[in-house]
């Protein structure tokens, strides 16, 4: 499922108030975190990943894996923050614009 501009730009205002669920330390992307992180979205549906200063992995890249491994999207990546989307597939909280 790939999100229109409309769509990130509506995720984008839900999760602006958002604080990080979370958070990646020293050890970088471990599975553990990917544990979490699949946990979180299947609970909320939308949820913020920080990236600390003494993370050794890139935004992009962890973005790019957290997105590939848990089928998620990535609705926005700003300075040390991922912003990820995945829709509950049985009952769903977000209801998404119309895409164009």
């Amino acid at each position: 499922m790939d999100l229109t501009g409309k769509q990130r730009r509506h995720l984008r205002a839900l999760g602006h108030h958002l604080d990080p669920v979370v958070q990646l330390g020293k050890a970088g992307l471990t599975d553990g975190v990917v544990a979490a992180v699949d946990t979180a979205l299947e609970r909320h549906e939308l949820v913020k990943v920080r990236l600390g200063t003494e993370c050794p992995d890139e935004l992009s890249d962890v973005a790019e894996s957290l997105s590939t491994q848990l089928r998620a999207e990535v609705a926005q990546t700003l300075g040390r923050t991922i912003l990820m989307y995945r829709r509950h597939p049985k009952e769903p909280k977000i209801k998404l614009p119309a895409g164009s």
